[in-house]
C-alpha cells in the first residue's frame, strides 16, 4: 500500500512513525517548505499524547526536550487564584504531561522518521494538493490545508473571532512551582505562561490575547512578528507578587501575532482515498492545550485503522471527539472559570469559594478532560492503539 502523506508537521511525522510501526513500508511525507526549521514557540503535550508517543519508542528523546508540567492554574486578572491542580505524573496519570518548544519536538520526529523510514522518506520542497497515484493520500497540511481545499474547494478561509494572540519566549526567574502553567484574566483579555526551559535560566513561554480592532491582518500564520511595546501595553497592570507580566512581555527578543481562528467541524474527512488529520481536519482555538496532542492521537489511531482494515473506523472513532472538542474551545473549554470569576466579581474577590465553589469549579475541569479524552482512569484502562498489520 502506498500512503502519501501532505505536511511534515508533528501530525504528518507521528503519522508516518506510527504507519511505520504498524508494518507499512511505502510512505512518504512531502512538505512544501524547502527547509524544516525549528519554528515556532512552545506548546503543551498532554498526557494522552505523551503515552502515544512513548509507545512509539520516543519517551526518553521527550523527556530531553521537555519541561514535564507540575501544575496548571487559574487567575483572575488581579493574581488572585481562582483554581489549580496537579498535572502529569502528580495527578496520577501514568505518563507526563510536557511543555515543549513546538520547533525542538517537529525536529525530533523528523530525525526519527528518517533513523526508521529512511533518508528518502521525507521530502521538502513538494507542495502536495491533490491526489495522485498514491494508494491513501493523508491531508496533514494544517489549517490552510490544500488538501482540505480540494475536498472542499467553496470553503474559505478560516472564520476569525475578534480576538488576537501574541506568542513569545523569554528568559525570566522561574514562578510558583517552577513547572507551573498559569493562566490569567477575565473571559476577554488572557495571559498565559509556562517554562519550556529549566536549568540555569528559565525560557519563559508566554501567550497575550485580547479582541483586535478590525480586520486581522493575515490568518493561519503563527510567524508574523508583533510590536512588542504594543502588546505590552495592554498588560501594564498586570504585575502580580508571583508574576510581572509587562516584565515578561518587554524581556522577548521578538513575538508573533496570531489572530485567533479555527475552522467548523466537517460532515466527513475521508473521500475516496484522500482523509485529512490534526489542523486540517479539525484545527481549533489553542484552548486546553490540545491542538498538537489531537494531531498526535489522530496519527496513530489512522495507522491501526489502517492496519486492522478499517478506514472508517478512523473518522468513526475520531471526528465526533474531536468535533466536541472544537465546539467546547468556542466555550472557552476550562478557562471559562476565568470569565466566570470576572462576571460574577468584577472587582476581585477573597474567596473564591464564595463566587465559584469547589464542586462547580471541579466539574468545569473533570468535564474538559472527558471531553478531550485525558480523564486519568479512562486514558489507564483504554487499550492500546500500537498495533501490527495483518498480511495474511
Amino acid at each position: 500500500m502506498r500512503i502519501v502523506i501532505a505536511g511534515a508537521g508533528i501530525g504528518g511525522l507521528t503519522a508516518a512513525l506510527s504507519l511505520h510501526a504498524a508494518g507499512f513500508t511505502d510512505v512518504t511525507v512531502h512538505e512544501a517548505a524547502r527547509e524544516l526549521k525549528p519554528l515556532g514557540v512552545g506548546i503543551n503535550l498532554l498526557p494522552h499524547a505523551v503515552r502515544e508517543l512513548t509507545e512509539l519508542g520516543l519517551a526518553d528523546r521527550l523527556a530531553g526536550i521537555g519541561v514535564a508540567t507540575a501544575e496548571l492554574a487559574y487567575f483572575n486578572r488581579y493574581g488572585t487564584p481562582i483554581w489549580s491542580e496537579p498535572r502529569g505524573l502528580g495527578a496520577g496519570y501514568a505518563w507526563p504531561q510536557y511543555s515543549v518548544h513546538r520547533g525542538r519536538l517537529q525536529l525530533l520526529l523528523l530525525e526519527a522518521v528518517i533513523e526508521r523510514l529512511g533518508p528518502g522518506s521525507v521530502r521538502t520542497g513538494s507542495r502536495i494538493t491533490g491526489p495522485g497515484g498514491e494508494d491513501l493520500l493523508i491531508g496533514a497540511d494544517g489549517i490552510n490545508s490544500a488538501v482540505r481545499a480540494h475536498l472542499y474547494p467553496g470553503e474559505g478561509p478560516p472564520p476569525w473571532n475578534g480576538l488576537v494572540l501574541w506568542r513569545g519566549t523569554t528568559y525570566g526567574e522561574p514562578f510558583l512551582t517552577g513547572r507551573s502553567m498559569i493562566m490569567a484574566g477575565d473571559g476577554t483579555q488572557k495571559f498565559v505562561a509556562y517554562p519550556i526551559e529549566t536549568g540555569e535560566r528559565t525560557l519563559i513561554n508566554w501567550i497575550a490575547e485580547r479582541p483586535l480592532d478590525g480586520e486581522p491582518p493575515e490568518r493561519g500564520n503563527w510567524n508574523r512578528p508583533c510590536d512588542l511595546a504594543e502588546v505590552g501595553r495592554h498588560f501594564a497592570g498586570w504585575r502580580f507578587d508571583w508574576l510581572d507580566v509587562p516584565g515578561i512581555i518587554a524581556g522577548a527578543e521578538t513575538a508573533y501575532e496570531y489572530p485567533m481562528v479555527d475552522r467548523d467541524p466537517l460532515p466527513r474527512w475521508t473521500i475516496g482515498k484522500v482523509t485529512l488529520l490534526g489542523d486540517a481536519a479539525h484545527a481549533m482555538y489553542p484552548i486546553g492545550s490540545n491542538g498538537a496532542s489531537q494531531a498526535i492521537i489522530d496519527a496513530r489511531v489512522l495507522a491501526y485503522a489502517l492496519a486492522t482494515g478499517d478506514l472508517d473506523a478512523y473518522e468513526r472513532l475520531r471526528r465526533p471527539a474531536t468535533t466536541a472538542l472544537q465546539l467546547s474551545n468556542r466555550e472557552m473549554g476550562p478557562e471559562v472559570v476565568m470569565k466566570l470569576a470576572h462576571e460574577r466579581a468584577p472587582g476581585g474577590f477573597d474567596d473564591v469559594e464564595q463566587v465559584i465553589p469547589l464542586a462547580e469549579r471541579a466539574e468545569i475541569a473533570a468535564s474538559y478532560k472527558r471531553t478531550a479524552g485525558f480523564d486519568p482512569a479512562s486514558l489507564s484502562e483504554r487499550p492500546s492503539w500500537s498495533v501490527t498489520r495483518s498480511t495474511a
